[in-house]
């Protein structure tokens, strides 16, 4: 399938000298996945609600300051394929082409809609990522924008103080917030006091009751929720429980896993792929293949590498975090790491998977000599 019936020319545009303020306004009144920013009338990168989350940025701030890029498709392009652009690319939206010109956009929602009904041969564990972060009702603001950046994701389930989930503090809801001019008085004792809004515990301002979904149900139950609500993710609960948090499915999860394949060698997917400076996708691939080789008994069904900027740089190299994860048919192994360039992250992160995955081996071992031990035992 192609994405020739699924890309659309409906897309909001700006040019890449507009002001970040009037760019926070069609944010705010068309609510769209992303903007296009072109510049003198070619297509220059994209902008979305992630990027806003930089709040210190001024509203006279051009639009160019903000803007990523995101890969160009074809309208002709397989859907498998924009799948893994968008997330290697850590983006909702791709710009479409058409000859020598942009023609429209594609979305998520829009490949999700397409693929819903071939959904249904997935369960929502399979693909659900399962090391959450987590945030407390009486954490600020401040705190909660500082994890979403960190760790780059798009939503924090919030749990009391007994551990049980009572909300979820999302991208959306936050930029909602910070966007808003700091100068603009407030209600209450914080009016006027625009260092004190970040004070702000997230209990005020997350999403209440929380959407959740069992692990044991659809994929395409799951993605029918997320947009029908227009969720970009839901928490999931054990099948006994919707008090516990058991991982999160996001519209990124289930795009990663349309990319799946069965080819003969491991699948490495990376997101933000434009940081890789020393090392290459082939490099990497290898470099997780010989971990995972060193369980055998482990069929690794896929591998997502994932790399972050810091702001904090090494003589003009950033700090990068890695993450690593393999699915696998015993469940999830991951390893992270951070280092100055995205191959020293990826070496640390690789040493810690390798860890994981002895471990792991380890665990099995000993499970498997106390079997041995209980039978023998029976048999006297």
């Amino acid at each position: 399938m192609n994405i020739a019936d699924i890309a659309t020319t409906d897309h909001a545009e700006v040019s890449a000298d507009q002001r970040l303020g009037k760019v926070r306004a069609l944010f705010e009144e068309e609510n769209p996945r992303g903007l296009i920013v072109t510049n003198d009338g070619e297509y220059a990168g994209v902008i979305t609600q992630r990027s806003l989350m930089q709040s210190h940025v001024e509203d006279s701030t051009k639009a160019n300051a903000l803007m990523s890029s995101a890969p160009q498709v074809k309208r002709t392009s397989d859907v498998r394929d924009v799948a893994r652009m968008l997330v290697e690319g850590n983006t909702k939206v791709a710009p479409v082409v058409e000859g020598d010109g942009l023609w429209g956009i594609v979305t998520a929602d829009a490949i999700l809609e397409a693929v819903l009904d071939n959904l249904d041969a997935l369960v929502v564990s399979q693909i659900h990522t399962d090391d959450v972060i987590t945030i407390a009702e009486d954490a600020s603001v401040g705190q909660a924008i500082n994890l979403l950046r960190e760790h780059g994701v798009s939503r924090l389930p919030v749990e009391n103080e007994a551990g049980y989930l009572t909300g979820v503090a999302t991208t959306h809801d936050l930029v909602d917030f910070v966007v808003r001019n700091m100068d603009q008085p407030t209600e209450g004792e914080r009016s006027g006091d625009s260092d004190r809004m970040l004070d702000i515990p997230v209990y005020d301002l997350m999403s209440a009751p929380v959407e959740t979904i069992s692990g044991d149900e659809s994929v395409r139950e799951a993605v029918s929720r997320m947009l029908d609500n227009d969720y970009n993710g839901l928490v999931v609960t054990p099948p006994e429980d919707d008090r516990t948090i058991d991982g999160v499915l996001t519209k990124t999860d289930v795009l990663r896993a349309l990319t799946f394949t069965e080819e003969d060698h491991m699948d490495v997917q990376i997101t933000n792929i434009d940081l890789l400076d020393t090392i290459t996708r082939e490099g990497l691939r290898e470099s997780v293949t010989k971990v995972a080789d060193k369980f055998q008994e482990m069929q690794v069904h896929h591998a997502h590498v994932r790399f972050h900027k810091h702001k904090e740089k090494l003589r003009g190299t950033p700090l990068i975090q890695c993450q690593i994860r393999l699915r696998t048919n015993q469940g999830q192994v991951a390893g992270t790491g951070e280092g100055y360039g995205a191959e020293s992250a990826f070496r640390v992160a690789l040493d810690k998977l390798e860890r994981n995955v002895l471990e792991r081996k380890g665990i099995r071992a000993d499970e498997q000599r106390r079997g041995q031990i209980l039978r023998k035992l029976n048999e006297i």
